[in-house]
């Protein structure tokens, strides 16, 4: 079991750097070097990247090993797992962990621009698309939404 908890400001640095990293090895080959750049643009981008909710997953040395970052109102911009950590279940915790934290909220629609590599795990996620692939300034991706019952925070 990881510790998954909301990020401070201290934090993103590390952060950040386990994205672009897990980015590079699983979606950059994908993508043009326009998209790449686009990606690269929006990570240095410190109004945006501040206006993000993060949340983050640890192992037992208190590393960041998973991240996952929403924009208001409830539109999942970045998601990532470290390469050795995949198939472990820390993408779930994350994903669970915001998904708890949002529906308490009233929140119970999310949406996502998944990259072609995570389709299949949004899916899993019980997300589905709204659209065909798109491009846009190069970055790939799948619009997609799900929907959940907030009566009491969960369905």
């Amino acid at each position: 079991m990881y510790e998954v908890k909301s990020l401070q400001a201290e934090q993103l640095t590390e952060a950040l750097s386990l994205v672009w990293e897990v980015f590079c090895r699983f979606e950059a080959p994908e993508y043009s070097e326009e998209g790449v750049a686009e990606f690269k643009n929006f990570l240095n981008n410190k109004e945006e990247i501040g206006k993000l909710d993060f949340y983050g997953a640890f192992d037992e040395a208190s590393d960041i090993v998973g991240v996952l970052a929403m924009r208001k109102p409830s539109h999942i911009s970045l998601f990532f797992v470290k390469a050795e950590y995949h198939r472990q279940g820390i993408g779930r915790q994350l994903f669970e962990k915001m998904l708890i934290d949002y529906l308490l909220q009233g929140i119970g629609v999310f949406t996502v621009n998944s990259s072609p590599y995570a389709v299949e795990v949004y899916r899993k996620l019980g997300f589905e698309p709204t659209d065909d692939e798109c491009i846009t300034n190069g970055i790939r991706y799948t619009p997609m939404k799900m929907e959940r019952g907030t009566k009491d925070g969960f369905d």
